[in-house]
């Protein structure tokens, strides 16, 4: 245990403050700060979510992020009934030749209903990682130039800055210190 705590514990404390330190900064990070920092993080942030959603109907695919939603949502379910059921609404609304909302993914001809018999919390795990992938390296990257981005960034520092927040933040510290 004591080696332990000497290895964590940095040698020079002055040099490792939160804005030389990449690992600290980042875990202080709000909003559109730490949602530019990946893809992971902004599908963290139900606003993230909301706000990439909002992107992805303007490029006419939605569909991709309420795959990945809809799977991690699969991938909590219980009971092997409710399982059958969500993955027959994945499948139909994402898979199927006739999905209203299809994905493309490769593979995807093999899938057939026959799978939806005997569900597991994987089960569509390959099609998922192609979907977050596909995200990550085309639309994410779009996204983090795009003025529904931007705007909410230069909104959230207006926020940050303003008189009203600065106002708010001093009578938190007085009420706290008091």
């Amino acid at each position: 245990l004591l080696l332990t705590r000497i290895y964590f514990f940095p040698l020079f404390p002055e040099i490792n403050d939160n804005e030389s330190h990449p690992s600290s900064s980042h875990q202080t990070l709000k909003g559109t700060s730490k949602w530019a920092t990946s893809l992971e993080n902004l599908l963290e942030d139900p606003e993230g979510v909301k706000r990439f959603r909002e992107f992805l109907k303007k490029e006419f695919s939605e569909e991709n992020v309420l795959f990945w939603l809809a799977c991690e949502e699969f991938k909590k379910t219980q009971g092997k009934k409710q399982m059958q059921e969500k993955a027959k609404e994945i499948y139909t609304t994402f898979l199927s030749s006739k999905a209203s909302s299809q994905v493309n993914v490769e593979g995807q001809s093999r899938l057939n209903e026959t799978i939806l018999e005997t569900p597991h919390p994987l089960m569509f795990q390959k099609l998922q990682d192609q979907i977050f992938n596909l995200m990550k390296y085309d639309s994410y990257s779009r996204f983090l130039k795009s003025d529904i981005f931007l705007n909410h960034k230069k909104s959230e520092e207006q926020e940050e800055n303003s008189p009203e927040a600065q106002t708010a933040a001093k009578r938190a510290s007085r009420i706290y210190n008091t």
